[in-house]
């Protein structure tokens, strides 16, 4: 595998996670991933990796999701009392988050925590990138009034 797949491998990891909220099922997608890319890779030459890994990944995620009957609770808040305005913000940030479409979430969990480059994410989703932008910043300013309409 080349460096520069190496280095997506995470990334795609993240993604699939993100998506699925599985650890084991999450390697799973994201081996998965890197197998078809190979396979398709033996049969032609693909020039926009990273458009193309994120394009399996998701498709892989979304069939994951549709064969999914259950999905377990689990509680994962930390005991450290020291924390406690850290986890409140990151709950309030979560509830935020969670009252965001589908597609904004994906949209500022590619562009965030992935550090995928605008003009990526453009490509992706099928817009331009002055539309991406656009996009990118009314997210941002909704997340911005719930998180001030929580506080206060």
């Amino acid at each position: 595998m080349s460096e520069d797949l190496k280095d997506q491998y995470e990334k795609i990891f993240r993604y699939c996670y993100f998506r699925v909220r599985d650890k084991s099922l999450a390697e799973d997608l994201t081996q998965e991933t890197f197998l078809r890319f190979l396979e398709i890779c033996k049969k032609q030459d693909i020039i926009k990796v990273l458009h193309y890994l994120y394009t399996i990944a998701g498709n892989l995620c979304a069939d994951s999701y549709r064969r999914k009957d259950t999905e377990e609770l689990t509680d994962d808040i930390p005991d450290d009392s020291d924390r406690e305005d850290d986890i409140l913000t990151g709950v309030a940030l979560g509830n935020a988050i969670k009252k965001l479409d589908a597609e904004d979430r994906e949209i500022i969990m590619l562009r965030y925590i992935n550090e995928v480059p605008v003009g990526t994410l453009s490509k992706i989703k099928g817009v331009s990138r002055f539309a991406m932008s656009r996009r990118i910043n009314r997210i941002l300013a909704e997340l911005k009034k719930d998180l001030e309409e929580m506080e206060g």
